[in-house]
Formats: structure tokens, sequence, C-alpha cells
């Protein structure tokens, strides 16, 4: 067996795995197509969920200028990521791009970054979905028992016939609160179901249509405009509560890196760059593109352009309408909307929220199961992992043990942890893709690229520096189970995927070997 930790597929042989299994796509995008696919793709959790926890612990009302770094960010990597995806357009995304461009080593450690990244990911939208329906089912009289209610250690109070988080109650109540029912959160009960029943769907199968997606675009933006709608009309009459919250723009720094200030700022945009991750849904739509020289810059930037100044409209409102000290909640739309005292727009917006996070999570679970299938049948890691079912045609052991896993995770870890845990797996694989793009333009110059990342080396080396940035300002913490996780997985790696690749046992993938490793994919 070859001792090459760089070992790479051959370009030539992925693109015949690629024609086994797409076989002649039919070139039928253009521009507007690309477009609602990443606005659908990326408005779900960061602008659901995680807007007001960043705004209360890291940037406040300054989580505008956090949008837009990220989203400065994001338009680099998505311009990389199209020129990969247009030209190995196969399951497995970065993963199969590093094969190709950086080696075998470098492969395994991005794939086993974004199990971190989807796990993560998964369990931090079930958190957010647990928020919006535990508060929707409190509007019809539903309350479900505070210990089951969120993450271990949340101190809840008895509000107006509503259990809430103390941290999202006004600082100036809390004297008054002190007679209401306290109680302490032992366990997220909705998150848990919440992601078993989506692994169940999986399991079972499914296949979004086109007509679907739209329709979850549609619900998704309408949501996001009536939210900026009626906080605009309640906040043109109430100017003074406005000015009030959002004083100071910028909170002083309060002692600490990234709590606060510019590093807060920051800090804010690493975390908060959770909110554009499904944009390189787009660049994976490169082959069906009508024109991706010209669509898929359009596609990219477009839907990047349209979510920033949504997300930046929701960032004013909601700092507006609530003060930031108080939005380190689960749901802070929710409780935006609830300000303005419009009951039917809450309902719509709670029910709004629900199903785009809903279809959220499936798709961060799937994405899961479709990276261990990938792996697996690159022999990196064990065999059941990629065992399709005879009759479902899915692969169901990994789903169970992911979904299993991610469900537990969700039940017990605050949001603040899941989302930064999340952010880091996605910027370093942005990083690796970005560096790849750069090293495969050196190496192989004259292949043929059906779309061409413009300003080379420009862009590739500035989607790394600020996404390198970015990784530098998140937690001490979330680098220390980052760095764990990759040494787990490079132990996985010395244990077991070096003796079983079949890249490095074969030396080089030949027209065979890509014939006995196609198998057929999830639905």
């Amino acid at each position: 067996m070859s001792l090459n930790l760089f070992a790479k597929k051959d370009l030539t042989v992925m693109l015949l795995e690629t024609e086994g299994e797409k076989g002649g796509l039919k070139r039928a995008l253009g521009p507007l197509n690309l477009v609602t696919l990443g606005i659908g793709a990326i408005i779900g959790t960061g602008i659901f969920v995680l807007t007001g926890p960043v705004a209360a612990t890291a940037a406040g009302p300054a989580i505008v200028l956090s949008f837009i770094i990220a989203g400065i960010g994001c338009c680099f990597a998505g311009l990389c990521y199209a020129e990969f995806a247009a030209l190995i357009p196969i399951a497995g995304s970065s993963y199969s791009y590093a094969y190709a461009t950086l080696g075998e080593i470098v492969a395994w450690v991005i794939g086993w970054a974004l199990v971190l990244e989807y796990a993560f990911g998964a369990a931090t939208v079930a958190v957010g979905w647990s928020g919006y329906v535990g508060s929707l089912l409190q509007d019809f009289g539903l309350h479900i028992p505070p210990s089951l209610a969120c993450a271990p250690g949340t101190k809840m109070v008895f509000y107006h016939g509503r259990w809430e988080m103390l941290s999202s109650m006004a600082s100036g109540l809390h004297e008054s609160l002190a007679t209401a029912p306290h109680a302490t959160a032992r366990f997220d009960l909705l998150a848990l179901i919440g992601i078993l029943v989506m692994t169940g769907i999986l399991v079972k199968g499914i296949r979004e249509s086109a007509n679907v997606n739209t329709a979850i675009v549609i619900v998704k933006v309408s949501v996001l405009l009536i939210f900026i709608g009626l906080g605009i009309i309640f906040l043109a009459g109430h100017l003074s509560l406005a000015s009030a919250n959002w004083h100071p723009f910028i909170p002083p720094n309060k002692g600490h890196f990234g709590e606060f200030g510019w590093s807060g700022v920051l800090r804010g945009a690493g975390i908060i760059f959770f909110a554009y991750i499904g944009f390189d849904a787009v660049s994976t739509a490169a082959q069906e593109a009508s024109n991706p020289q010209r669509d898929m810059p359009i596609g990219i930037l477009g839907s990047l352009v349209i979510c920033t100044i949504l997300y930046i409209l929701v960032a004013i409102v909601l700092t507006g309408l609530v003060s930031y000290t108080r939005l380190n909640v689960a749901d802070p739309i929710a409780l935006g909307v609830d300000v303005t005292g419009v009951r039917w727009g809450s309902f719509l917006v709670k029910i709004g929220a629900i199903g785009g996070l809903t279809s959220t999570m499936l798709v961060m679970l799937l994405g899961q199961s479709r990276i261990f299938f990938t792996m697996a049948h690159d022999g990196l890691l064990w065999e059941w992992a990629g065992k399709v079912h005879p009759k479902l045609r899915t692969p169901y052991i990994s789903t169970i043990v992911v979904g299993v896993c991610v469900a537990l995770l969700a039940g017990v870890l605050p949001i603040s942890t899941l989302d930064e845990l999340t952010s880091i797996g996605t910027l370093f694989a942005f990083t690796i893709v970005c560096a790849g793009v750069w090293i495969l333009r050196r190496q192989e110059p004259n292949l043929k690229r059906p779309f061409r990342t413009p300003w080379v080396p420009f862009v590739p080396i500035m989607g790394m520096l600020i996404s390198l940035l970015m990784m530098s300002a998140l937690h001490r913490l979330t680098w220390d189970v980052f760095l764990i996780w990759l040494g787990v997985g490079l132990v996985v790696y010395s244990v077991y995927s070096r003796k079983h690749s079949k890249v490095r046992r074969l030396g080089q993938f030949s027209a065979e070997t890509a014939k006995s490793v196609r198998e057929p994919h999830a639905e």
C-alpha cells in the first residue's frame, strides 16, 4: 500500500463518476432560478435564531456590521465554490474538491470537519425550532414543563401566563419577578423530538421538488418581510424606544475580547456567518446553469446581496424593538414581533419560522448522511456508514446513528455553544476550498473549466484571509473542541482510513475502480 498521505483522486475518473450518477444534466437554470435557489438555501436558522444571541453577547446593535463582514467573506468563498462545483459536480462538496487538489489527508480533515459542521448545525436548528414551537404552543395555552423546555441550566420564570427565559426579561422587571414561579431547565425535549422526527423521514426517503423549494422560499421571505413591515410601522410611532435601544450602536468592550466593541463585531461576524451557510447550494447547480460563466456570479452574488439586505433590515428592526440585552433567546424574531402587539403577525411569523427551520433541519441532516456516504465509499469510513437499505435506498444506518447523536446534542447544549462549532467547521472548509482553487490553477492551468473564478489569486486569498480572521475571533472553547475533534479524526484516519483507502490502495482510480464504487445515492 502506498504511504503517500497526499494521494489525489484522478479528475478524469471523478468526472466519469459524475456521468454515472447524473449523466447529461439539462442546462435549464437561468440567473433568476439560481438567485431563488440561493435565497432558499441561505435564509434559515441564522436569521430566525442567531440574530438575537449574537447581538446580546457579542456585537449589540452593531450586528448589522457583522452581517456585512460575513457577507463579504461569503462572496469570495462562493466564487471559489462555483469553479469547483462546475468542474467536479459530485456529492461530497468541499471534501471531494480537496481530494482532487490537496490530497487525501487534507480531504479527510475537511470531511471530518464537515461532519462536525452538519451535526452541530442540525442541533442548532433544532434548538431554534424548539423555541418557536414552544412559543406558539404557549399562545394556545399549552405549556411544556419548564424543566424540559431549554438547555440544562437555563433559568425560567412564569410571567403573564407564559414560561419565559429569565434572560429575555427587561432588567427593570427582575425585582418584581422575585415572587413569580421560577424553574431551571434540564433538557430541551422539543429539540430532541424534532431531530428524531426528521431522522425518521430521511430513513424512509424524501425527494424535494422545485415547486416545494419555491414554496419554502416564498414562506421564509414573506415571514421576514411581514416582520420588517410590522416593526417599521411600530417603531415609527415609538421613535424614543428605538433610539434608546440603538444606543450605543457599538456597546463598549466589557474587558474581554469578543464581548462588544470592534472585537465583538468581528466575533459576531464569525458566529452569524451561520446565517449564510447554504449559499454553496448555488455552486452545486453549476452544471445545470444555462450559461455558467455569466449566471453563476449572478446567482451567488445576487442571492448573497439580497439576503444581506434582508438580514440588515431584520437586525435594525429587531434591535430597535427589543434591547439587545434581552435577545439571548432561541426565538428572537418571535420576541420582537410580540412587542408590536399584532397577534396575527406574531402567529404568521412563528408559523413561517417553524416551517423554514423544519426544512433547514432536514437539509442539515441530509447533508451529514451524504458526507458519511461519500467518505465510506472512498474507504475512509466504516462500511456501515455507506450501507444503503435494499428497499428504501437510503443510507439508513448512518442516518440513524447521526440522528440519535444530534438529538442528544440538541437536548443538552445551549445554542451559543452549538452555533460557534458549526461556524468554525464551515469557515475551515471555505479556507480549504479557496486554497484548492488557487493550487489547481497553478497545477492544471489548461484544465477545461465551465466556470472560472475571476481575479485569481486575489479572490481565493481574500476568501482565505476573511475566513481565518472570523475563525480567530471565536471563543477559545470553540477552538479547543474543534482541535480535539480533529485530533480524534486523525486517530481514526491512522487506525482505519489509511488502511482501507481505495485511492491509496490502488495508487489511483482506474475507470474500472470508479465503476465499482458508483452506488445509488440517498434520495
